[in-house]
């Protein structure tokens, strides 16, 4: 059957589109119809080979493309950088140097575990580091950002009754909160990890890529790369820089390194530091050419800079100013 023909033809029985028949497409590969049910059951081992092979190229096709854009904060409208240290004013990354902001993390790993922005029960809000520490500066500590709600006096009952608000709305962001509270106890919470992982499954269908990346980050801790494979896909494709990085680890640790350089790739010209780091180790060893990695490092720079402002280093150099009083040395 020809291209034309199965566009109005049943694959299994040659009803025709129109003539009493309506047709639906095979929902893995769009490529062929059938009248029902039934016609896609009698047909499917001729067709399974070439739908999973079709179904394979579709999710290549959606997982490799250029990812949705970060998400701005609503306030300086910049976008907000998977972790604050992405954005900070350090040299522009070069072969010859490595990646500096890669070896300013692994120097002192409290860096790399530095929030990038807070989410605000009050008006549901998640605003980037930089605000918050301009706002804190001009005297509102304790106030919200965004909608200028007193946050300082709020018992955690409070918080929680504000936050369920929004997940009873089906807020995917307020249920992935809600979640992180669970996992880690806060909120005057009983820690309880297995619900966590149930409200991330919750905001996951409700499409939130950070819940993705969270389950992902759940099953690769337990060993398990199918199901991380499984849920880092997804949180990618939204935009998510860190989910984007694990897709390309997992890759290479199953022997796909051409699938993980791909990954690593897109993740490196949005500004992700370890993606960045391994373009230019593979580099190094022949894997990847010279105008890939000429072209990845620019726009690798131009998305840090990107992300980059004088309140956001501000926030992140008072952080490591507190960080060196409480260890007495310099930060590397």
């Amino acid at each position: 059957m020809d291209g034309d023909a199965r566009a109005y033809c049943c694959a299994d029985c040659g009803g025709v589109a129109g003539e009493g028949t309506s047709l639906k497409a095979c929902k893995s590969c769009m490529i062929v119809k059938y009248c029902n049910a039934n016609c896609q059951r009698n047909h499917w081992l001729k067709h399974k080979k070439e739908c999973k092979q079709r179904a394979a190229e579709l999710h290549d096709e959606a997982l490799f493309k250029d990812p949705l854009p970060k998400d701005d904060c609503p306030i300086c409208f910049l976008p907000m950088p998977t972790e604050l240290i992405c954005c900070w004013s350090l040299p522009a990354a070069t072969i010859k140097s490595g990646v500096p902001i890669y070896k300013a993390v692994r120097a002192n790993l409290d860096l790399a575990a530095k929030t990038t922005k807070n989410h605000y029960t009050c008006c549901g809000k998640t605003i980037c580091e930089g605000c918050m520490y301009s706002f804190n500066e001009s005297g509102n500590i304790g106030t919200c950002p965004f909608c200028k709600s007193e946050m300082a006096d709020k018992t955690n009952d409070e918080h929680k009754k504000e936050l369920m608000k929004r997940v009873e709305a089906n807020d995917a962001n307020a249920i992935c909160n809600l979640a992180n509270h669970y996992y880690f106890g806060n909120l005057g919470l009983q820690q309880d990890q297995d619900r966590a992982i149930e409200l991330w499954k919750q905001a996951a269908k409700f499409g939130s890529g950070k819940a993705h990346c969270y389950l992902g980050n759940e099953y690769s801790q337990m060993g398990d790369l199918k199901k991380a494979k499984l849920h880092y896909e997804p949180s990618a494709m939204a935009g998510n820089d860190q989910a984007r990085y694990q897709c390309g680890y997992i890759e290479s640790e199953l022997g796909n390194q051409a699938r993980a350089l791909k990954h690593w790739k897109i993740g490196a010209s949005a500004g992700e530091y370890n993606s960045m780091h391994f373009m230019i180790m593979h580099h190094k060893i022949g894997m990847v050419s010279k105008d890939t990695i000429d072209s990845t490092l620019e726009a690798y720079n131009n998305s840090c800079a990107e992300m980059r402002s004088e309140a956001r280093d501000s926030s992140l150099n008072m952080f490591i100013d507190s960080l060196e009083e409480q260890n007495n040395c310099p930060v590397s």
